[in-house]
């Protein structure tokens, strides 16, 4: 988060309490000012200002200025409104109605200009096809490429994909513990919450689901489809671990991927399970894409795989007799190569991310 914060010059409590309630939930400390004249050494910094009704019917006010909302419960007097549009504000947001549009320009107060990140799902198109390791390196590629980049666990049977990465001792939010309120997720807030691992300036962070009981559910759409938009407003690639059978919290990756990549090994077996699979994509097929996993014990090139699923294919990778986290750890190899064949496709760019 940038130095500067939300202005808030707020004198119903009512009123403040709910700016208050509804900044917290999206990891945004906001200042405040007694009056407009108190407002003056911070108007023009602020990322946002936010007047209640009071605010505006008392003194005069400081320059106008993007970035202005005035906040209240109930109606507003049409003097109190007029003399607020004269001013300079742009919005009015009446609570509690509009409080996911107050919740929109605080968390775009936090992490600043939203930026243009790429979101990849990834699933097999058979068990134990090797999607969740390609997932993984997928985020390994970009953090080594001197991005920030977010590994999301959509498979709450799948055991936590932190475990692939060696992180599951490490403090910090699974799925179970993250509490999606608002519908809004900021970046800023949520990344150092999460385990990871660091390669250089960049981290991959990693949201993964449970292995106790009942905390092992798995998130909801909702939850996911916030996680995921957030990423992508910090310009960050977003990588997500699909399940096969596809619930419903992977419909909002589905509908927010850039591209879909479904790991099928060069089996003639594994080719028609693929293609069961794509049936359950089929409103999202045109961004469907094959990485083909051999060798083909069965003499299956690449070209025959894509063609017998029925999408194209966008990389292949060689079967290693090794730990999948031995295989995250070497930097080069078939998998590397996959990870950077994919990330030229959807034309991620690092230096696009900003700070959050």
């Amino acid at each position: 988060m940038g130095e500067q914060r939300p202005l808030a010059v707020i004198n119903d409590e009512t009123v403040l309490d709910e700016v208050l309630r509804l900044a917290a939930a999206v990891g945004c400390e906001v200042d405040r000012a007694a009056d407009l004249p108190g407002a003056r050494p911070q108007w023009t910094a602020a990322p946002l200002v936010i007047l209640d009704e009071e605010a505006v019917r008392y003194g005069d006010p400081p320059p106008r200025r993007p970035g202005i909302l005035l906040v209240c419960k109930g109606t507003v007097a049409p003097e109190s409104l007029r003399r607020a549009l004269r001013n300079g504000v742009e919005r009015l947001v009446m609570l509690p109605d509009d409080e996911g549009e107050l919740v929109s320009a605080l968390a775009d107060a936090v992490e600043g200009p939203v930026l243009d990140g790429r979101v990849l799902a990834v699933l097999g198109g058979r068990g134990g096809a090797g999607a969740s390791v390609f997932a993984a390196g997928l985020g390994l590629g970009a953090v080594r490429a001197g991005g920030n980049a977010l590994l999301v666990d959509c498979d709450p049977l799948g055991g936590g994909v932190d475990l692939l990465l060696g992180v599951e001792d490490e403090p910090g939010l699974r799925w179970p513990e993250l509490r999606v309120n608002s519908g809004r997720v900021s970046m800023a807030a949520l990344q150092p919450a999460l385990p990871g691992t660091r390669h250089g300036a960049a981290r991959l962070s990693v949201l993964s689901c449970g292995r106790d009981g009942a905390d092992g559910a798995g998130p909801s759409g909702h939850a996911v489809a916030a996680v995921v938009r957030a990423g992508r407003r910090a310009g960050q690639l977003v990588v997500c671990d699909l399940p096969r059978h596809l619930p419903g919290a992977a419909r909002p990756v589905l509908e927010l991927a850039d591209l879909v990549i479904l790991v099928v090994p060069a089996e003639l077996r594994a080719c028609a399970a693929a293609a069961q699979v794509l049936r359950g994509l089929f409103q999202v097929r045109e961004r469907v894409r094959v990485l083909v996993r051999g060798p083909s014990a069965e003499g299956l090139g690449v070209d025959q795989v894509a063609a017998a699923v029925g999408v194209p294919a966008v990389a292949s990778v060689r079967a290693e007799r090794a730990p999948a986290r031995a295989l995250l750890e070497r930097r080069g190899g078939s998998l590397s190569g996959a990870a950077r064949a994919v990330l030229e496709t959807v034309r991620f760019d690092p230096s696009r991310e900003g700070s959050a």
